[in-house]
């Protein structure tokens, strides 16, 4: 649960201050193979979950079509237009206004997308004909009459689709174009500022292929690869041109710079068409005015800026008290590098226990480790401890921090509840946690703090510094660390390896999958009855219990 950067090379008890590691990777390996499936798998479903939370207010209509491409549209007699990935129509209505004699079909894999074309006001059936169709999967000739179509465009949508799949994507197209037909292209370019920023995070899923922090994914395409891609499926370039556009948001201080690709292509087996190596390139700078196609939303989604619907609020009810903490929305949290922006499971049962059993924290000093932004142990110790700091390496796990505790707490608990920002084997970090509580915690606590092999030893070393030096009283009144957490990619013996080296010693443990054979222990007798069914959605939760020898 714990986002933060600690320190590495740890000898003895007195760890190294020249390196630092961190308990999330710093290296960029990219999506894993799992989510690299899922995202493929479920890319309908993330555009879905697109349309339903920005509707038609993310991109600006397109009303540059009949400036960059009005030869293609206009001419005697009726044109048949495909637009492909029409996403909420912002490329249908301003077509159907500029060109009387233009019939549109729309199709989009989003079932949500296509309902809002359907929605808008200016949709009719005479003009338009919006359907569902996944173009990697669905036969496009099933909706369309074979070489019908006399242009096809393709707006920021291929971009979309895995780059092993686009062959399959053009050759569907190209069943329903007529021969001579165009398709027209606009698109992410390599270079632009959202690839730059994509590169410096764990979203690359292949050469130029990402994911974003909502699971939908961006190409970029370079010149050289699009005229091949399209050459291969018998459409030639007859037109191509890498845009650049710098774009300024004063109000955001943002200086953009946008890159893309903008071509037509010919289905004809015999074009005079560019080389990709002579192709018309552009290069523009203009005011923030016309950004591209995007509205202000897409800027801040593409530039990293946050908004304000990156939050949820999951409701937590604990002995008639009710915790609303805000995290981070889950359809970013598998991006997200920073884990303590989420409330995790074992969270959820150490707080349920406290609630429970007052008696653990009455009266102690309290440290939470790698609390997160939910802090809920801390909020819940701090009705009976004498006094509570709770930690974290990651700022912005901090100020969301911060939130919680403010608008879940009230004086006295708020005053006594401190947060403070602990690099685990930062030694400034440690004395000034020192500073505030010089004889030590009587109780330090963490949760999922355990699953980053390289961040146990400092962990438990950070722990052993803080820990009050009062060895007196039973087992239950000396000073000890609870661990709460799912084995992940530390497993039981590494843990009490490294316990060990810093003279903490494993005195009670607990895991759901054996309490019925722990009837003895200490932390058995914190689950009455086993009235803790509703806190423990999995059975790999475990506890620990150390204690300094």
């Amino acid at each position: 649960m714990m986002a933060s950067n600690t320190q590495n090379n740890v000898e003895q008890q007195q760890p190294a201050q020249s390196q630092r590691i961190q308990i999330y990777p710093t290296t960029n390996p990219g999506v894993s193979p799992f989510w690299r499936d899922k995202y493929e798998r479920d890319a309908k479903k993330y555009w879905d979950q697109f349309y339903r939370r920005h509707q038609d207010r993310f991109f600006k209509d397109r009303h540059y079509l009949d400036k960059e491409w009005d030869q293609y549209f206009s001419g005697s007699g009726r044109k048949v237009i495909l637009e492909v990935g029409c996403g909420a129509g912002n490329a249908v209505f301003p077509l159907i206004a500029t060109y009387p004699d233009v019939f549109v079909h729309a199709c989009d894999f989003s079932p949500r997308a296509v309902n809002l074309v359907k929605a808008h006001k200016e949709f009719t059936q005479t003009r338009v004909s919006a359907f569902v169709c996944d173009l990697t999967t669905d036969d496009l000739s099933k909706q369309i009459s074979p070489a019908s179509v006399d242009v096809v465009t393709m707006i920021f949508v291929l971009s979309a689709v895995s780059p092993e799949k686009m062959p399959s994507v053009l050759q569907n197209i190209k069943k329903v174009l007529k021969p001579n037909g165009y398709v027209l292209f606009r698109d992410y370019a390599v270079g632009d500022l959202a690839q730059e920023r994509f590169s410096g995070k764990d979203q690359k899923i292949s050469e130029n292929f990402y994911v974003r922090g909502d699971g939908t994914r961006a190409f970029y395409f370079s010149n050289e690869f699009l005229t091949s891609l399209f050459k291969e499926q018998g459409l030639d370039a007859e037109e191509l041109g890498l845009c650049c556009k710098q774009v300024e948001n004063r109000a955001r201080e943002l200086v953009m710079n946008r890159r893309w690709v903008q071509a037509v292509f010919r289905y004809s087996d015999c074009v005079n068409s560019f080389p990709s190596s002579e192709a018309p390139t552009k290069a523009v700078v203009e005011p923030v005015e016309d950004v591209v196609d995007m509205s202000e939303g897409m800027a801040v989604e593409m530039f990293g800026v946050p908004t304000t619907n990156d939050n949820e609020v999951i409701n937590i009810e604990l002995d008639c008290r009710n915790f609303k903490i805000k995290v981070l929305s889950k359809e970013y949290q598998h991006t997200c590098k920073s884990t303590g922006l989420m409330l995790w499971e074992s969270a959820r049962l150490m707080a349920a226990i406290l609630a429970r059993n007052p008696n653990i924290v009455a009266g102690k000093r309290v440290l939470e480790l790698g609390c997160g932004c939910g802090g809920i142990c801390s909020m819940v110790a701090v009705r009976t401890a004498n006094t509570v700091v709770a930690t974290d390496g990651d700022r912005k796990a901090l100020e969301l921090l911060t939130q919680n505790i403010t608008s879940n707490l009230r004086p006295p608990f708020l005053t006594k509840l401190i947060t403070k920002r602990l690099e685990w084997g930062n030694r400034d970090d440690i004395e000034a946690i020192k500073a505030l509580n010089p004889e030590g915690f009587d109780l330090i606590i963490g949760t999922d703090v355990t699953y980053i092999p390289e961040a146990i030893l400092p962990l438990f070393s950070t722990a052993r510094d803080l820990m009050s030096s009062n060895r007196s009283g039973g087992r239950d009144e000396a000073p000890a660390l609870i661990l709460c957490h799912i084995f992940r990619r530390v497993d039981e013996p590494s843990l009490l390896s490294a316990a060990s080296q810093f003279g903490f010693r494993l005195v009670d443990k607990w895991a759901k999958a054996s309490a019925a054979d722990q009837s003895q222990s200490l932390i058995s007798s914190w689950f009455p009855e086993d009235s803790f069914k509703e806190h423990i959605p999995t059975s790999a939760l475990n506890i620990m219990y150390f204690q300094i020898d």
